[in-house]
């Protein structure tokens, strides 16, 4: 397993890189200090207020931001739900989409006792809109690399909204498809945001590793 790493660090707010496997927190819980990061600045002599402002799935890895002071909590956790950090992920598809590039648009009932999500066709408790773009970068003969941009924050929304589509995600055995070299191929790939005291941008992107099935193929451009 591989270690998280920091990736950006002020006074305000940190970026780290999230290996998969690894939990955004240890409990659930919004103010829960994931116990990698605590180990981390336990290390360096550095106990701190970390607080998780947006969620990974275990089986994924990339960027994931947390912040640093109680004020830059609200601003943050606002700014994710109000769609102004741009979230884009790398996912490789098992199949091939009937268009290179499309925006994603459903409605998602989430099976909280089984930590499930489903496509429904109609609003009604529990069921939230979920919406994306993706571009197609890459393709094999059975495998398709699409970027990803979320337009809303559902729980599994990428993993379900493509596996609707008869297009799961490879390796991704809760959605249809099941492949003992890897879990779910979904990357974090970027975040960008307008600093929350400054206002300056911060835009932070980590390729995949260079393995299965990111290895299958060329990496994407950096922004």
């Amino acid at each position: 397993m591989e270690t998280p790493t920091i990736l950006y660090e002020d006074a305000h707010l940190v970026l780290c890189y999230k290996p998969t496997g690894f939990l955004s927190e240890d409990d659930g819980s919004a103010k829960c200090m994931p116990r990698w990061l605590r180990e981390h600045y336990q290390s360096i002599g550095k106990p701190d207020y970390i607080a998780t402002v947006h969620r990974l799935d275990r089986v994924t890895g990339g960027v994931m931001a947390f912040s640093r002071r109680q004020a830059t909590t609200g601003k943050l956790t606002a700014a994710v739900t109000q769609n102004r950090i741009a979230k884009e992920y790398l996912a490789v598809l098992r199949g091939h989409p009937e268009k290179a590039e499309d925006t994603l648009t459903d409605l998602l009932f989430r099976d909280a006792a089984h930590n499930k999500s489903y496509v429904v066709n109609r609003m009604r408790k529990g069921v939230r809109e979920a919406k994306l773009s993706y571009r197609t970068l890459s393709s094999t003969e059975e495998l398709t690399l699409v970027q990803v941009s979320l337009h809303t924050g559902r729980t599994h929304q990428i993993r379900v909204q493509f596996s609707s589509r008869g297009l799961p995600l490879l390796g991704d055995i809760r959605y249809g498809s099941k492949d003992p070299n890897c879990s779910a191929a979904l990357w974090a790939y970027r975040l960008a945001f307008p600093h929350p005291v400054t206002g300056k941008t911060v835009d932070v992107t980590l390729p995949p590793p260079a393995q299965y099935p990111w290895n299958l193929f060329p990496l994407p451009p950096q922004p």
